[in-house]
């Protein structure tokens, strides 16, 4: 009777534990959803185990909850380490575990959520700009020492822009203040800045632009983590100021500024130097270069005066007197000298002069001789070369005379 009932109640296709666990496993690990499964929750308990650290991730209010596994291969690589009482958000894929007909989440990858998790994309994204060299000192540019032309980029309501505009006219008045308004909070903040940014360089006419916002909540300056405005300002052609007023952490704009400042007075007051500061530094200045002047000529008619008496012991005067005296001495001997040689070159002159005259045919002549030329100029010496009616030429001491032959006598 008993195994009638039975068999009339249980199908023939009733499963075993393991048919059904292995049902459960092929529907849940083929499931395309639960390959990769993003998850949010609480870590409520966290152990050790040599193949690796076992946790449950459940829901804040503790209505449900999860059991999961970080293998020790995969711990290493995890940016968030799961911690009893810290919100995380966990990567992984969904796993069965027939023999115990239970199920957990193997872990490949955890963020910290929340807060946590904005910090990490933060830090994520500084390194990623950090490596691409956008915040390298070298890339830093030094700011115009005095600008006659500033741009500045913030909200028109915001009371930042009041407090540049009061702060610069104090300082430095007369100058050219162009202002390009700009959202700086909000999901529409970091297009509206880059834009603000372009429009400054477009104009051209700014030698350094102040970007500012009067500080705020954390999540109200995440604008200047976006990484839009990090790369306009790390590219903009024109020297950049950061005042966005917050104290604890720097922005990425603050990192990818040329100069930054806590808030947008502050930047107002690096920007432009004060008339009134100048004029004093320049008062000292003149008060600097008077007393070095004055100590240069005293020093100098010091050493003059020292001088002056190493001149009167040495006694140079009675040295130059004796110098002079043998000048003059050595002046005589040569003018005595130059005489004695005149006169004898005069005297070794006239006897050469003398000799010259006695050597002179002139002279032969003017004794009353005479010298004859033939027809042919060539002198007579011999009566042998005479003929009857030959011309000749007489040479006396004083003029010529042409003669005819008419008689030869040997």
């Amino acid at each position: 009777m008993t195994s009638d009932f039975v068999n009339s109640v249980i199908p023939q296709t009733a499963l075993s534990v393991a048919g059904l666990t292995d049902y459960i496993r092929l529907l849940l690990e083929q499931d395309e959803h639960l390959r990769q499964v993003w998850v949010v929750g609480e870590v409520s308990s966290a152990n050790h185990h040599r193949s690796g650290l076992f946790f449950t991730l459940q829901d804040p209010d503790g209505t449900a909850g999860i059991k999961c596994v970080a293998w020790n291969g995969q711990l290493a690589k995890l940016a968030q380490i799961p911690v009893p009482g810290e919100q995380i958000i966990i990567l992984g894929s969904l796993r069965v575990y027939p023999q115990r007909g239970e199920y957990q989440l193997s872990v490949w990858q955890a963020f910290p959520a929340g807060a946590g998790l904005q910090a990490l994309r933060y830090q994520q994204l500084k390194n990623r700009l950090l490596a691409e060299g956008l915040f390298d000192p070298e890339r830093k540019r030094s700011l115009p020492l005095h600008p006659q032309t500033i741009a500045v980029i913030t909200s028109p309501t915001a009371a930042a822009w009041g407090d540049i505009q009061k702060t610069l006219k104090h300082r430095y008045p007369g100058l050219h203040i162009l202002f390009s308004p700009a959202t700086v909070q909000g999901e529409q903040a970091p297009e509206s800045i880059v834009k603000a940014i372009e429009r400054v360089e477009k104009d051209g006419r700014a030698q350094v632009i102040i970007l500012a916002r009067g500080g705020g909540a954390v999540e109200e300056l995440a604008c200047f983590n976006d990484e839009r405005v990090v790369r306009s300002l790390a590219n903009c052609s024109i020297p950049v100021i950061t005042g966005i007023g917050h104290q604890r952490d720097e922005s990425l704009a603050d990192l990818a500024a040329d100069v930054c400042a806590h808030t947008p007075t502050a930047a107002a007051e690096i920007v432009v130097p004060a008339l009134g500061e100048l004029y004093t530094q320049h008062r000292q200045r003149v008060a600097v270069l008077q007393e070095v002047m004055q100590y240069s000529v005293d020093t100098a008619q010091n050493k003059l005066q020292v001088l002056q008496n190493r001149l009167r012991h040495l006694r140079l005067d009675r040295q130059v007197k004796q110098e002079v005296e043998k000048l003059a001495w050595k002046r005589q001997q040569l003018i005595q000298a130059t005489k004695r040689r005149s006169q004898q070159a005069s005297q070794h002159l006239e006897m050469l002069r003398q000799k010259l005259a006695t050597l002179d045919p002139k002279a032969v002549l003017q004794r009353g001789y005479a010298v004859v030329r033939q027809e042919n100029g060539a002198i007579a010496r011999s009566v042998a070369e005479l003929a009857v009616g030959d011309e000749l030429l007489i040479q006396l001491g004083q003029g010529e005379a042409k003669v005819k032959v008419t008689e030869v006598q040997e």
